[in-house]
């Protein structure tokens, strides 16, 4: 599979971190009975920056799940169309050509789903093949991309989209004032993503002129046994409340070095021969234990944490954010290896062997 194109949007309505701090501290002002906590948690996630699916004011007006999963499907097929059409125009294909779209999503339920609408919307074909995945979380953007790998291998003269949208600004819990709802209200932010994968006997595979644009290899998922309860929703009337355990980083620390070095040995290479390394920007103390536990140099995972400070977690979208500053920003030559991964509930992780 070839990356053809990447592109990525947000909501429009954009705030820095005081100013959402701010207003998270007057919505508890009553109900905390330690403000700084909120602060000190804020601070430590490192986020600079954030957009939203609505203007800030308007969140205090959302009543029930009703109301904020209708603000999902109504905003969320917005971004989706905006990073579609921006996706197939950088690849130079039309709506026509796509023959399959995967949607991954873990912040809002639609049925039929929002590629349904995109299809509607877009004039995508009506043979379109459509797979949309639900409750992959924050893995989903790397497991997703491996998802239309293995179904280009089966068909490589078609065109897949993969389409991320997530908006965890909608999630978030007023009532909620465990430390898990504190940290995502100041972690979490509103994006999408687009990747066009073409099949490698898709004409469009031709990679002459086009350096920066990698091909997808192979893929390895891996399932931890007994982690359900480390990370996830738990979902009722009020929709859904964050489940965010401390253990996050202990089980990348504990796990990645081996899964990584065992997925790179099946094609002859080891982390030596990884040039560029995409990770999911799940927060500063993920990242941390990314580092440690593959071992690598001061400076190596910049793009993950320039993409965290500037727009926080996207959860599925955040890796894909940080491929795409990859693929138009890094010095790359013929035949660099990347490495693209990320974690997510299960607890799980997918990693995914890039060249370019």
């Amino acid at each position: 599979m070839y990356i053809a194109s990447l592109a990525t949007g947000h909501p429009p309505h954009h705030y820095n971190q005081e100013q959402l701090l701010e207003a998270i501290k007057k919505m508890w002002m009553n109900a905390h009975h330690n403000p700084r906590r909120v602060d000190q948690l804020h601070k430590a996630v490192q986020v600079k920056e954030r957009f939203l699916a609505l203007p800030m004011e308007e969140y205090e007006q959302i009543e029930n799940f009703t109301e904020s999963n209708d603000h999902f499907i109504n905003v969320g097929t917005d971004v989706a169309e905006q990073v579609v059409s921006d996706a197939l125009s950088k690849a130079n294909l039309t709506h026509q050509d796509v023959d399959a779209i995967f949607f991954v999503s873990v912040t809002g339920v639609a049925t039929p789903s929002i590629d349904a609408k995109l299809v509607n919307r877009l004039g995508f074909r009506s043979d379109i093949k459509r797979i949309p995945i639900f409750g992959l979380g924050c893995v989903a953007g790397a497991a997703g991309l491996a998802r239309v790998h293995d179904y280009l291998k089966a068909y490589p003269k078609q065109v897949a989209l993969l389409v991320s949208v997530e908006l965890c600004s909608l999630t978030l819990q007023p009532k909620d004032l465990s430390v898990a709802n504190l940290i995502a209200s100041g972690l979490f932010g509103d994006g999408g993503s687009c990747v066009v994968g073409v099949g490698n006997l898709h004409e469009k595979a031709s990679r002459s002129n086009q350096k920066h644009h990698p091909s997808v290899l192979c893929s390895k998922s891996r399932f931890y046994s007994d982690t359900e309860d480390v990370m996830g929703w738990k979902i009722g009337a009020d929709g859904f409340k964050v489940i965010l355990k401390a253990t996050v980083p202990q089980l990348a620390e504990a796990h990645l070095r081996t899964d990584v070095d065992a997925f790179l040995a099946e094609s002859g290479l080891n982390r030596s021969d990884i040039t560029h390394w995409v990770c999911h920007t799940g927060g500063p103390k993920v990242l941390q234990a990314f580092e440690n536990s593959l071992e690598l140099s001061e400076g190596t995972l910049h793009r993950s944490w320039d993409s965290l400070q500037s727009v926080g977690n996207l959860s599925s979208s955040s890796v894909l954010f940080v491929l795409k500053d990859t693929m138009e920003n890094a010095t790359v030559n013929k035949g660099e290896y990347g490495l693209l991964l990320a974690m997510g509930p299960g607890f799980c992780c997918e990693m995914v062997l890039l060249q370019w």
